[in-house]
Parts: structure tokens; C-alpha cells; sequence
């Protein structure tokens, strides 16, 4: 009986249009972002994640709107003088919502992912793990919703719990994590491990990354005893029931929050050893990406090996091999790595390039053979730049090329106007000079010091 009561609400209620709504929405939002997750499954479920920032909120406008159907027919009265506990009654309806948006849930990932499995070369185990998270997560919204339309069944009560949602799961976490007015630019206080409460990533997640097995398992027990305190609350009567319904979540959150870390997403995330490890074309000069971008691969092979042979007919003690950075972006680490490995010098280190909307390498404005070429006199040293380090750098390029630096328009006159007569000073030099003035500036710079390649620039700034 209560399966066909199930399959009837499903049908005819309005939880089939909750969850045909929260799949237009959510799907046209993820497919609008690809390029955020193309290629990499983390990056779905994660994005998965923050889709839940307009999905929470959809399902408590859902769950209100099924609440208050009781009191709009007027069948409230009749429906409490039989003797059937409250509870049985609401289960079905409960049921058939908590279906309806775990299902447009599972859709929209199941559409996204077309754009994943084409080009992944990985596929992180715990991405399950993070994904889940969502599902107990819309169940708690949706029966929260049910309680909050049956409590103040009102028409404008599915609308005023959606904004409430959205401010919840959208706005406090970015109160919270702002600095106080006495912290200053450099040094901000970990956001407090409730933060972690709220189940959308609103801050990112690098490629390298993961995020633990232990945060996702205590948000999930978290979320059930939220979804349990909102079904007990939808089939309370009682004051002392409704008072009761709110033990399970009380609980739930007095035992997660001491064991959640600090430092919202970047406290929850710990380095994936596998996302990183190198995947190579060894069908000449080698050239290696991680096994988180294997997708962008066969894209950057020829530029790659077209900068190795520049810098090979110019510079002594040249690169012979091109591999990406496997080191985590700054804004990503809750702790800034200050001594991270060195490469070696036979060994160009270059940034990801820029992933397109399909998994692959976006070259389409030619950046990447120039960024290669500034990279020969990089070193990871964990520290931050000096102000001329990139003008120095685009001048040592520009030495590779025989060509004037040409620097973009956004670049301050007066670097530009710099960075040209040093380039005219270098040429001038004799051709065994100016190979080992530059062979100098890059040993120096892979033993992280800059002042060989800084002096490269004249000291008089216009």
C-alpha cells in the first residue's frame, strides 16, 4: 500500500515539479561551466557541490509548497480524527519528495559527466564520496521545507524559506570566512570548523587536491540527523514532539563540529598523490603533464617541444624535458608551502595551461609558447616575487626569440620603455657574453636567487 501511495505522489504531486525544475536549473548551470570541471571528475562532484547553493534552496520552496497541501485542500481536521499516526500519512509524500530531488541530482552529474569521460585520466575514488554529501543534503532541505509549510501554512512561506535557504548555504559562509577589521591583508584566522556545517564548497579546490574521506563522513552524519530532525518535525503533533525533533540535529552538530577542521575548504582538502603523478610523451623530447590534466596532453606536445628547441639554440645547458607544476596553487593551501622540491635544471617546470570547455588545452591566443620560454628562469622556491622579476623574465624571453620584447598594453609605459633598452644593452654584448650573462641568470635563478637576471634591467627607472 505504501509503495503505490509512493509511485501516486510521484506522479500527481508537486514533487515531480520540484525535481524537473531542479534539473533544468542545475543542468543548465553546470553545462554553462565547464571548463570549470572538463576533464577532471574532483572538479565535477565538486561543482556538483556548489550547484547545491540554488538546489538547497528549490528544495525547501518544494517542501514548503507540499505542507501547506493539507491546509490549502482543508482536510486538516478530518485528517487528525482518524486513528492513523500522522506520521504514516506524510511518510509517502516525504518519501516521493526526498526521490524527486535526489534523482534531478543524480541527473545533472550523470549529464555533466559527458564532459568528463572523454578526457579524464583519473578517476579519484573518494569523488563518490564528495558527491554523496549532496543527497542527504536535499533530503534535509526538502523535509525542512515540508515541516516550515506545514508549520505556517502561507503562500509566501515556500519563496521566504527558498531566500532563507540561499543566504544560509550562500551568503553566511563568505561572512564568516571574511577577516575582522584588525587582521590584516597577509594574515587572515582560519574560518571556525562550523563553516564546514553548510555542504557547498564556496571556495575552490585545486586540480591536485582532494578532499578527505573524514570531512565528507562527518557532514554526512551531520546532514542525516538534519533530515531526521525534519521528518520528526513534519510528523509531530505534540509540543514536546516538536521539541524532541530538534534532538537529533542538536546532537548531530555537537558531535561534528569538534571533529571538522578549521579553515572551511582549504582545512578540508589534503594533496591527491595520484592526481600528480606524471604522464609523458616519450616520442622525443619529453614532455609530462599530471595525471589530473592527461587530457591536455596531446594538445601542448608540439608547442612544448617547439620552446625546447628555442631555447636549445640559444642558451648553454639547456632543458631537455618540459614537465607541469605538481605543486598546489597558493589560495588553495591553508598553510603556504615555503620550501617546496626544486627541479632540476634539465628540467623546464611549466604552469597548467588554460583548460578549455571540452578537457582539452586552450592555445587558441598563442600564450603558451612565451610562458614557456619566461619559465627557463623559474624556480618553485615558495616565496613571493620581487616586482621586476616578471619584466626580467619577459626579457630574457624576448633574448630566446631575437625579437624586442613586446609587451601588452596593460604593462606600465614606463617597464616597457625599460624592458626595451635592456633588451638593446644585451644585444649589443658579444654573442659569448651575452650566453654567459644569461646562462649565469638562470643558474641563479634555479638556485632561487634573482639577482643575476634582475640585473639584466638598468637600476635608473624612468
Amino acid at each position: 500500500m505504501t509503495g503505490r501511495i509512493l509511485r501516486i505522489e510521484l506522479r500527481r504531486s508537486a514533487a515531480l515539479g520540484v525535481a524537473l525544475l531542479s534539473l533544468v536549473i542545475g543542468a543548465a548551470l553546470v553545462l554553462t561551466s565547464t571548463e570549470f570541471y572538463a576533464g577532471r571528475w574532483m572538479q565535477l562532484a565538486i561543482t556538483a557541490r556548489m550547484m547545491l547553493m540554488v538546489l538547497l534552496p528549490l528544495a525547501l520552496a518544494g517542501g514548503a509548497l507540499l505542507g501547506r497541501r493539507d491546509a490549502r485542500c482543508r482536510v486538516g481536521e478530518l485528517f487528525a480524527s482518524t486513528v492513523r499516526p500522522r506520521w504514516q500519512r506524510v511518510g509517502p509524500t516525504a518519501g516521493a519528495l526526498a526521490v524527486a530531488v535526489v534523482t534531478a541530482y543524480l541527473l545533472m552529474f550523470l549529464v555533466a559527466a559527458g564532459w568528463v569521460v572523454r578526457t579524464s585520466g583519473y578517476f579519484p575514488a573518494n569523488t563518490i564520496v564528495v558527491f554523496a554529501v549532496g543527497v542527504p543534503a536535499l533530503i534535509a532541505a526538502a523535509w525542512l521545507g515540508m515541516a516550515a509549510g506545514r508549520a505556517v501554512p502561507r503562500l509566501v512561506t515556500a519563496p521566504l524559506v527558498a531566500v532563507l535557504g540561499f543566504v544560509l548555504v550562500g551568503l553566511v559562509p563568505e561572512w564568516v570566512m571574511m577577516a575582522d577589521a584588525a587582521s590584516t591583508l597577509a594574515r587572515f584566522r582560519p574560518e571556525p570548523s562550523a563553516v564546514l556545517l553548510v555542504p557547498v564548497f564556496t571556495g575552490g579546490v585545486d586540480d591536485f587536491q582532494t578532499v578527505t574521506n573524514r570531512v565528507s563522513l562527518l557532514q554526512m552524519v551531520w546532514l542525516v540527523s538534519l533530515a531526521a530532525t525534519g521528518l520528526l518535525l513534519l510528523g509531530a503533533v505534540r509540543r514536546r514532539a516538536v521539541a524532541l525533533a530538534v534532538l537529533p540535529a542538536v546532537l548531530g552538530a555537537a558531535v561534528t563540529v569538534p571533529l571538522l577542521p578549521v579553515g572551511g575548504t582549504r582545512g578540508a582538502v589534503v594533496a591527491d598523490p595520484v592526481a600528480v603523478e606524471l604522464v609523458c610523451a616519450n616520442d622525443g623530447p619529453q614532455v609530462c603533464v599530471t595525471r589530473a590534466h592527461a587530457g591536455v596532453l596531446p594538445d601542448i606536445v608540439g608547442p612544448a617541444r617547439e620552446a625546447l628547441a628555442v631555447i636549445a639554440a640559444k642558451l648553454p645547458d639547456a632543458p631537455v624535458r618540459a614537465v607541469e607544476t605538481r605543486q598546489v596553487a597558493y589560495w588553495a593551501q591553508l598553510e603556504p608551502d615555503l620550501s617546496p622540491p626544486r627541479h632540476p635544471g634539465d628540467t623546464l617546470v611549466f604552469e597548467t595551461p588554460t583548460i578549455n570547455r571540452s578537457g582539452g588545452a586552450d592555445l587558441s591566443d598563442g600564450y603558451f609558447v612565451p610562458s614557456l620560454l619566461r619559465a627557463v628562469w623559474e624556480q618553485e622556491c615558495g616565496e613571493g616575487s620581487e616586482d621586476d622579476e616578471p619584466l626580467a623574465r619577459m626579457l630574457a624571453a624576448a633574448w630566446l626569440t631575437d625579437r624586442p620584447p613586446s609587451l601588452e598594453s596593460w604593462w606600465d609605459r614606463a617597464d616597457a620603455e625599460r624592458a626595451q633598452r635592456a633588451y638593446q644593452a644585451l644585444v649589443s654584448l658579444p654573442q659569448a657574453e651575452q650566453r654567459q650573462r644569461m646562462a649565469a641568470a638562470r643558474e641563479a635563478a634555479l638556485d632561487c636567487r634573482t639577482d643575476a637576471l634582475l640585473a639584466l634591467l638598468p637600476e635608473d627607472k624612468p
